[in-house]
């Protein structure tokens, strides 16, 4: 592909200050470390609701807010050192990578790569292996993403091909050779770790179930809803981070579970940029940048309304969230541009 030019900041036409990139790029241990602290701190609280509410009738909700503080800060957390941008310390974000990776279930360095693959060709068909849902959404594909069903056949599938070593042309195409004797070693310690949680009550432990299982469960509808905004409905095949991803606001409690990465337009134009620092790199581009769709619950329900509409064969023109032009129907059959391919 000699003309492919990799989806970033300069394929979308955007500038920004070389000097004033560095200082925003500049990382430090202590954010990362605040944000694991109040994190920790927020699992302490949810999970003693969680046991005060044993026995009651209160315990499902009470798993349903713990797991939403487990899932979707587990998903954020493994994202950002993934990148490699969490914490200045190599081994700190490299041991946080590993855990919160465990809790969101994909073996990390399969997690990396596939990821930079993402970010190198973002929303192009037949390129990026981290397109969660058939284009175009409809309900089947909305159900089947939040639920996170989806997803975790994906990962589990890829958790069996690292542990046996039967490596996929994906996995191939997408990771350096010399990792693949990690990630096998990764996927078997962390499909012991999962066996071992499986059998615990047969030892008499539910705590992992009560704790554990379920939150995560009940918790990844929330995480996945997050994660759905980032590029629904917008562009295929574009060169322009512009076209094909969206940034979104959201409330105080959802910037710090999803680690700013609502910014994500801004993630996507220079990914070198901390989590921390994306409020400020929003504001260093926000002249060259569309608008970010008004409200995470807002945007979300006007997703689910065109889906359903779209299975229905009905209009699709959403009333506020940005649409790629070709999303835009009077009604009728639904063509399909691409299948999922996590």
């Amino acid at each position: 592909m000699p003309n492919y030019v990799p989806t970033n900041a300069a394929s979308s036409g955007v500038k920004l200050d070389k000097r004033a990139l560095k200082a925003i790029s500049r990382r430090s241990d202590r954010p990362g470390l605040t944000y694991l602290a109040l994190w920790a701190l927020m699992l302490v609280v949810t999970g003693a609701l969680v046991a005060a509410a044993m026995g009651t009738a209160w315990i499902w909700p009470a798993m349903f807010l713990h797991g939403v503080f487990l899932a979707v800060p587990a998903y954020s957390a493994s994202h950002e050192t993934a990148h490699g941008t969490a914490f200045r310390t190599i081994w700190l974000n490299e041991a946080v990578l590993w855990f919160t990776s465990l809790i969101y279930m994909e073996e990390p360095l399969h997690r990396r790569y596939t990821h930079t693959n993402h970010h190198t060709h973002t929303w192009h068909v037949g390129k990026d292996c981290q397109m969660p849902f058939d284009t175009p959404i409809g309900f089947g594909g909305w159900l089947t993403e939040i639920t996170g069903i989806g997803l975790l056949r994906f990962h589990m599938l890829a958790f069996w091909h690292l542990a046996t070593g039967n490596y996929t042309d994906t996995m191939r195409s997408v990771t350096p050779e010399g990792e693949f004797q990690r990630m096998t070693l990764n996927a078997r310690v962390m499909l012991a770790i999962y066996g071992a949680i499986a059998l615990a009550p047969l030892l008499g432990w539910w705590w992992p179930v009560w704790f554990l299982v379920i939150p995560r469960i009940l918790g990844a509808p929330v995480m996945m809803l997050f994660t759905l905004l980032q590029h629904v409905e917008l562009k295929e095949n574009s060169p322009s981070i512009l076209e094909s991803t969206r940034s979104y606001t959201t409330g105080a409690l959802g910037r710090f579970l999803y680690m700013n990465m609502n910014n994500h337009v801004e993630h996507h134009l220079y990914p070198q940029v901390p989590f921390y620092a994306l409020p400020d790199l929003a504001e260093a581009v926000r002249t060259q940048v569309p608008a970010p769709d008004n409200g995470f619950f807002r945007a979300n329900w006007e997703v689910l309304v065109v889906a359903i509409r779209r299975s229905l064969g009905l209009s699709t023109k959403a009333h506020s969230i940005r649409q790629a032009p070709h999303m835009i129907s009077e009604g009728g059959p639904v063509v399909s541009i691409a299948q999922r391919t996590m």
